[in-house]
């Protein structure tokens, strides 16, 4: 297939990597429009107050590749009306450092985001994430971004599961259906680790901020996260604590539903 793939956390992520490697080796044609820094947990926004400008680089992946000073949505909006020298079959965000579960989290982040942009334009779409321990991410970002070998096996995995996974969704996957499939790996991921079809947790994410400092200023921080989600049906949350692959199909046409 021929497929724009993007993410949220910048060009040199060694999480994109892996996801265009695994992608070439199953054989799809590529184009990689990418931020060219971190982009994390920007949502859907739009770059208004300034141009933006996107760049052609070559990151050795052996496919036409672009950067955008700007968000994951800028970067496949830009890509599909002004880069792609031809139409693509469908659109691709990640790997993401780190899940994106939960209502809390999914419609605030840059990977899901960027998959969104792909299905506004009416092509078939697909985040994906790999869950991280917060030691196994207090070392990555230690180490520059470079994972350590258990961390850098599960990638592999998650991203072969990735190239297989996206053809089989995008074939069932209608256009104009403005959906995203949002897969979230666990760690580890094994070849062997089976899909459950899952929906977003329902989640409180209070005092994110701290408090307020002398000159006035709030930081992000992690709040306690309250999972208040009926036992069923299965959540995407729920899904990656119990070691599984989570698919969850993010219908847009279902907001607002009577």
């Amino acid at each position: 297939m021929k497929l724009l793939v993007t993410n949220d956390d910048g060009i040199g992520s060694a999480f994109l990597h892996e996801l265009i490697f695994a992608l070439k080796a199953a054989g799809h044609q590529l184009y990689v429009v990418a931020p060219a820094t971190e982009q994390s947990w920007s949502g859907a926004s739009k770059t208004r107050n300034r141009p933006v400008k996107s760049s052609v680089v070559d990151r050795g992946f052996g496919c036409p590749t672009w950067t955008v000073d700007g968000t994951p949505s800028d970067c496949v909006n830009i890509a599909i009306a002004h880069l792609l020298p031809e139409p693509v079959a469908g659109v691709i965000s990640g790997i993401n450092l780190g899940f994106n579960c939960s209502l809390g989290f999914i419609l605030a982040s840059g990977t899901v985001a960027g998959a969104w942009e792909g299905a506004l334009h009416g092509l078939p779409a697909m985040a994906v994430s790999q869950d991280i321990a917060e030691t196994v991410y207090a070392h990555l970002k230690e180490q520059g971004g470079a994972p350590d070998a258990a961390l850098l096996a599960t990638l592999k995995t998650s991203a072969a599961h990735a190239a297989r996974m996206a053809p089989e969704l995008f074939a069932v996957t209608p256009v104009d259906s403005f959906t995203v499939h949002n897969v979230n790996f666990p760690y580890p991921c094994l070849p062997n680790t089976a899909i459950q079809r899952t929906v977003p947790a329902h989640v409180h994410v209070p005092g994110l901020f701290s408090p307020q400092a002398d000159d006035g200023s709030h930081r992000l921080l992690w709040g306690k996260i309250e999972d208040v989600s009926p036992p069923t049906p299965l959540t995407d949350v729920r899904c990656l604590a119990q070691g599984f692959i989570s698919h969850t199909v993010l219908d847009y046409r279902r907001l607002g539903h009577a």
